[in-house]
């Protein structure tokens, strides 16, 4: 287990990591559908983004997904890649849900796989920088830290990192 991991348990630190979906297929005449899958690119990419961040030491103790299936995909990759152990799926995690009632009490490190741009909105949220303030790519991937000891974590955390898949494998755009 990579030391940066197991001193961020042991001093009390909330590490949230999130990723969002690959490349998915298009939508069916402008319309989403939980069912849309992963391109072949989009699994390709987004596994070697996945065993990149577990190089990294980027490595969480529960994960959870949204249940679309393109999120769903990415999180399998995330454990493939021992990134991750096994996947819940919940819909705090769908377009537009509320992912809250997973990182207010948060403590250790926890994967959280969805979408734009409820990602995005949460990161700031938890910055407490503006909702616009940042924009994850497909398998982007957000790292944010905080004292745990904190009863609401809102405006306290840190950012660790902000990746686009483009920085985490060479000769990808």
């Amino acid at each position: 287990m990579p030391t940066a991991y197991v001193s961020a348990l042991s001093c009390g630190l909330a590490d949230l990591l999130l990723l969002r979906h690959g490349i998915a297929v298009e939508r069916n005449q402008g319309v989403d559908h939980p069912e849309r899958c992963l391109t072949p690119l989009g699994l390709e990419r987004t596994f070697k983004v996945c065993c990149r961040l577990r190089d990294l030491g980027l490595i969480s103790d529960r994960s959870y997904s949204s249940p679309y299936r393109r999120a769903r995909e990415t999180a399998e990759l995330a454990v493939k890649s021992g990134m991750a152990p096994k996947v819940e799926l919940t819909s705090c995690l769908a377009p537009g849900g509320d992912p809250w009632p997973l990182v207010q009490r948060l403590q250790g490190s926890c994967l959280l796989v969805g979408h734009e741009p409820d990602l995005s909105r949460l990161a700031a949220l938890l910055m407490g920088a503006r909702p616009s303030g940042l924009r994850l790519r497909k398998a982007g991937f957000c790292h944010l830290r905080w004292d745990s000891s904190h009863q609401d974590p809102r405006g306290l955390a840190q950012l660790q990192g902000l990746l686009r898949p483009g920085l985490l494998l060479p000769g990808c755009v």
